[in-house]
């Protein structure tokens, strides 16, 4: 169905950074309605709260990206090199048996830094990725 003449969609966006703002991120979507924590070794030290997105939704400007690759290489965690704030990861999607589609990319992204939102008043899922590596 067309607008009317002069109106627009709105289209919804995210926008967060880092402690020191030399990382931005921009993400073309809604707020989250729920966050996930997830207790596997790195995300437990984090402290991080996620919100997925895929990455098409997704864009970074990073000065100072650093990152550290676990589980073989196949997650790329993400972190501002200046403040040290875990910004986002790049994997493949986790399947629910704790395996990795290879297929499907996907963009976890710490919803602790998003403008405007406060993460830890979401409700929280747990991802229990403590047996999984």
């Amino acid at each position: 169905m067309a607008l009317p003449p002069g109106q627009h969609y709105e289209i919804a966006m995210i926008s967060g950074r880092c402690h020191c703002g030399k990382t931005t991120f921009r993400i073309n979507a809604e707020l989250p309605d729920r966050v996930t924590f997830c207790d596997c070794s790195i995300c437990h030290k984090r402290g991080t709260l996620r919100a997925y997105y895929s990455p098409e939704q997704f864009s970074v400007c990073a000065e100072e990206d650093r990152v550290y690759r676990f589980r073989a290489g196949v997650v790329a965690s993400h972190f501002c090199g200046v403040c040290g704030c875990a910004t986002y990861c790049g994997s493949p999607r986790f399947l629910p048996d704790g395996t990795l589609d290879q297929g499907t990319r996907i963009i976890a992204v710490n919803a602790r830094l998003f403008d405007d939102f406060v993460a830890h008043e979401a409700p929280v899922t747990l991802v229990a990725g403590k047996d999984r590596g």
